[in-house]
């Protein structure tokens, strides 16, 4: 199982980082100016959110002209992908054991009633 990068997912749980990554996914990059035309934030704004993705590694920029582009970095894409199947998958076993014991329970109880 894969520890969990909080970083990551701190960065990932913010709604406005989640849609600049939607946004560059669906368009396969994208700068400030034109992913802040898609979004009902400045393009300072757009460009902080970038800073926070890009720290992580969730987005790389290439220098174009006075701008940068902005792609998602697939392999960290599919890293945070994999901590969250982990996670899920953890919690699905705790939850079968703390239905396990909460069954056991019942069963003590109807053989303590007979």
């Amino acid at each position: 199982m894969s520890t969990v990068d909080d970083d990551l997912w701190s960065a990932i749980g913010d709604p406005t980082r989640k849609r600049l990554l939607d946004l560059l996914l669906v368009d396969g990059g994208g700068t400030a100016t034109t992913l802040s035309d898609q979004l009902p934030v400045t393009r300072q704004a757009v460009a902080k959110h970038l800073g926070v993705l890009g720290r992580v590694g969730l987005v790389h920029a290439t220098p174009v002209g006075r701008e940068s582009r902005y792609e998602v970095d697939e392999l960290q894409l599919a890293k945070a992908a994999a901590q969250l199947a982990d996670a899920g998958s953890a919690w699905d076993r705790r939850l079968g054991r703390i239905k396990r014991i909460a069954e056991a329970v019942e069963r003590d109880k109807k053989a303590g009633a007979d």
